[in-house]
């Protein structure tokens, strides 16, 4: 079986869209034998997704520090759910866990945990998948910062590619569960671009 990491928003955004998705990637997860492996939570769209990879008889592991379950933010009907003592530790495991990871909309910590996963991609410390599902052109900002990075050499076109994205949900779990992604050597030399 499969795992696919997913990144999101501990609350629901101000789109009924990012719900919907939420709940779509859910139910698709399921129908597709695929476990999602997320952070834990029971609030907003973490919750979202979760409950419906569960309602359709999927598997999900939550991963979540113990801070957090002392908010009692914790959802404690999953199919298993690993309380660590850090951040650190809780990106770890669901990194190590995970075949590939998507992204939905969130905060700071949706963009840092996707940012971190994807720089371990481009320094090679894992050959996993990125991707962005693309909803309300939320994340088309991060796209044209990315394709900036590119333009003004602090980022390689070739290591661009590792940044999957599409709107269609069922494209992108094809997009980051299939293909190997390939690196180029992330520094650029002096005097070069």
């Amino acid at each position: 079986m499969p795992r696919i990491c997913v990144f999101c928003g501990s609350s629901f955004g101000s789109n009924p869209a990012y719900s919907r998705a939420a709940e779509h990637l859910g139910e698709l997860f399921a129908a597709r034998n695929i476990e999602l492996v997320y952070g834990g939570a029971a609030v907003g769209l973490m919750g979202l997704l979760a409950d419906a990879v569960l309602q359709g008889g999927g598997r999900v592991t939550g991963v979540i520090p113990q801070a957090l379950v002392e908010k009692e933010i914790a959802h404690t009907g999953l199919t298993e759910l690993r309380v660590v003592s850090s951040m650190h530790e809780r990106k770890a495991i669901m990194a190590d866990l995970a075949d590939a990871f998507i992204a939905l909309p969130g905060g700071f910590g949706t963009l840092e945990e996707f940012c971190e996963v994807l720089t371990w991609s481009q320094l090679g410390l894992h050959r996993k998948n990125c991707g962005l599902l693309i909803l309300n052109g939320y994340y088309d900002g991060l796209l044209s910062l990315f394709d900036h990075a590119v333009a003004e050499g602090f980022l390689k076109a070739a290591n661009r590619k590792l940044v999957q994205s599409d709107s269609d949900p069922d494209r992108l779990i094809n997009a980051v569960l299939s293909a190997v992604p390939v690196v180029e050597a992330k520094w650029i030399g002096k005097g070069q671009a």
